[in-house]
């Protein structure tokens, strides 16, 4: 073997090969840039699990592009007001929000059924219309038009119905009252004569302490236990029929979203889904010891009464029927949901309820 050649083909080689890696390199960069993103919620910090979720999205992307993609979590009222993140994404003041769709009904009650509409879905079913249901799709169709792109991104399950400074025996007692509530239900609320009023969370508690308000709906015990409404009004009801299953979404301006490379979109899309998971999880693990610490406090727990949930299905029904007649977007995205609904409520009675109602008949009996 002539050696000289040997060594002259393999070092010609290694140059081969070290030139491969620096053309590669810039492929490598502009795959994975570094991009800071910067994110607005419609939440306060003191709700851990709610404003949490937007804390997931951002650790799942940093780990996930070895730091080179990071998101910036901004509180509530820390760049744009709570309930007006979805028009500082549009408008590119900031890449993408935390909040809920519901709160920009005022824009087209459409928005209503990205997180939830009474007597909707709960939360398995949300998801899996959302997933497998094809209802992602149809609402970013819907959402195209004011330059959002939207991924669900944490469900808090069935909230309460709320906290009151009377007792609600019956629909009677619903009219006249002052009461924070959000979405389509304020809506519904009125047509049983409630006054709806749309209040950001950090300010619920000042306006029920100060009689502004008469009753307020929030979450469910874990949240509503750090905001302390049972300081200024005893009465707990449930269940929220206006919330069965609230999804929270991720919203992204379309257009930042769409020059990403797809791999990070990926990467977000996967930290949505995680982030979706957990808030869920956290919740379902946090009320119950919640709820037992309100009940100590003082809170006085009240199931809404049959006749007060059927007059209200009544006027659910009736409101989206008159929305569906004059709101194409609302029409497409409600009767995709209510077909869903129908085959969803017919499968869970069948083993899910079965089971579940047995395992609490158990646990009443102290036999789990």
């Amino acid at each position: 073997m002539n050696r000289r050649k040997f060594f002259k083909q393999a070092g010609a080689a290694g140059l081969g090969a070290a030139a491969t890696v620096a053309l590669a390199a810039p492929a490598v960069a502009q795959q994975n840039p570094k991009l800071t993103w910067r994110l607005a919620s419609s939440f306060p910090k003191s709700l851990d699990i709610i404003f949490g979720a937007a804390e997931d999205i951002a650790r799942s992307v940093a780990e996930a592009t070895d730091g080179n993609f990071t998101i910036q979590s901004f509180a509530a009222g820390e760049i744009v007001p709570p309930l007006q993140t979805a028009d500082a994404v549009a408008a590119g003041t900031v890449e993408m929000a935390h909040t809920c769709c519901y709160y920009y009904i005022g824009k087209d009650p459409a928005f209503a059924l990205g997180t939830a509409i009474p007597f909707g879905l709960n939360a398995r079913m949300t998801n899996a219309w959302f997933t497998a249901g094809g209802g992602n799709d149809l609402l970013n169709a819907f959402l195209a038009s004011y330059n959002l792109y939207a991924l669900p991104a944490g469900n808090t399950g069935a909230q309460m119905g709320g906290w009151y400074r009377k007792e609600i025996k019956s629909i009677e007692d619903l009219k006249g009252l002052k009461m924070r509530i959000a979405g389509l239900a304020g809506e519904v609320m009125s047509k049983v004569g409630v006054t709806p009023q749309q209040i950001a969370g950090s300010d619920v508690y000042p306006a029920l302490e100060k009689g502004t308000i008469d009753a307020t709906e929030f979450v469910g015990p874990y949240d509503d236990l750090k905001l302390g409404f049972y300081k200024v009004a005893k009465y707990y009801y449930y269940p929220a029929w206006w919330e069965g299953g609230p999804a929270v979404h991720a919203f992204f301006n379309r257009e930042k979203f769409n020059e990403l490379p797809k791999n990070y979109q990926r990467i977000l899309s996967d930290a949505c889904a995680t982030a979706n998971a957990n808030m869920l999880a956290r919740y379902d693990a946090s009320n119950a010891a919640a709820l037992r610490k309100l009940v100590a406090e003082g809170a006085q727990l009240r199931a809404f009464s049959s006749d007060i949930l059927d007059v209200c299905h009544k006027a659910a029904r009736e409101t989206y029927a008159e929305l569906s007649a004059k709101n194409e977007n609302f029409k497409t995205l409600y009767e995709s949901q209510r077909a869903f609904k129908q085959d969803a409520y017919l499968w869970a009675q069948i083993a899910e309820y079965g089971f579940d109602t047995y395992m609490m008949l158990q646990q009443r009996a102290g036999t789990l």
